[in-house]
């Protein structure tokens, strides 16, 4: 299994950037697939994911509203369209597959199985 996490980069203030994870040996459709995201000297945190088995979304409260995440089960592809970008987003974002039982979990990094290499996002004020 194959978690590749791309389209990281530095931005302003205000500005946008789409992140793109791709998989491979697995089908994002049988997973719950997550964006998490780790700042210098913080724990690793979750950011958002997508339950494609029942399409449901969950977020942050830090990016709701902000924060879109999406899937294209056709190229096995999760997206995180991330605007309005504040310097407090910037971080290594990093994807993850997984089966998080209950809700609770959704966002601990012990519920996630396989991640990707991470991808850093600057925004610069």
């Amino acid at each position: 299994v194959q978690l590749q996490a791309c389209g990281g980069g530095l931005v302003q203030a205000g500005g946008s950037l789409r992140l793109s994870c791709v998989a491979s040996g697995i089908a994002v459709d049988d997973y719950v697939l997550g964006w998490f995201r780790q700042a210098p000297g913080k724990k690793r945190e979750g950011v958002s994911l997508i339950s494609n088995s029942d399409g449901k979304t969950y977020y942050a409260d830090s990016v709701k509203g902000r924060f879109t995440i999406s899937s294209d089960n056709a190229k096995n592809t999760v997206y995180l369209q991330m605007d309005k970008l504040k310097p407090g987003d910037t971080a290594v974002y990093y994807c993850a597959s997984g089966n998080p039982q209950v809700s609770s979990s959704y966002f601990l990094t012990e519920a996630y199985d396989y991640w990707g290499q991470g991808t850093q996002v600057t925004v610069s004020s």
